[in-house]
């Protein structure tokens, strides 16, 4: 973000206007990210921030934040906002969930359980990791929306087969 010291770039002055604003917001921010104004790891600002500096609705705004999160430049993470991302995962510390999400991964894509292989259950996944039911829970979730898992009710969460 520009400071007092420095101007902001003329284009970047200018109101967004016409069609699609949710798109031109998008490509703002896409700039910035990409010369280096927001690094990765580090957090965009709050969306009545954006919403002041743009002079936009909050729902144009979300829009905009949207594309980004598709495209995987930023994600959204409880506690610490939208942030940027480099490699496809955020800078510095992950959430326990994730963690515990990515040695399953891990074991589904190395083949240590493979397609059709019954996962462990919630109370051996929370002795194991030493954390509450709603973080195991979190972490099978996030491995279900990714295609990796499936859950059959009464009968357990199963591997699913890998894309070829």
């Amino acid at each position: 973000m520009p400071t007092a010291a420095e101007p902001m770039p003329k284009h970047e002055g200018r109101w967004l206007t016409g069609g699609r604003v949710y798109d031109q917001i998008a490509a703002r921010l896409r700039a910035r990210i990409a010369t280096g104004t927001y690094p990765p790891g580090s957090a965009l600002p709050s969306e009545a921030a954006l919403v002041a500096e743009f002079h936009v609705a909050r729902t144009t705004t979300r829009r905009g934040l949207a594309l980004l999160e598709a495209e995987g430049l930023i994600a959204t993470l409880p506690g610490k906002g939208r942030v940027v991302i480099g490699d496809g995962s955020p800078d510095g510390p992950l959430y326990r969930y994730q963690m515990i999400a990515a040695a399953l991964r891990t074991q589904i894509c190395g083949g240590m359980l493979a397609a059709g292989a019954v996962l462990p259950s919630e109370h051996a996944l929370r002795r194991e990791h030493g954390v509450s039911r709603n973080t195991i829970r979190q972490a099978l979730a996030e491995l279900e929306h990714e295609g990796l898992i499936t859950t059959e009710h009464g009968k357990g969460r199963f591997v699913c087969a890998l894309p070829r």
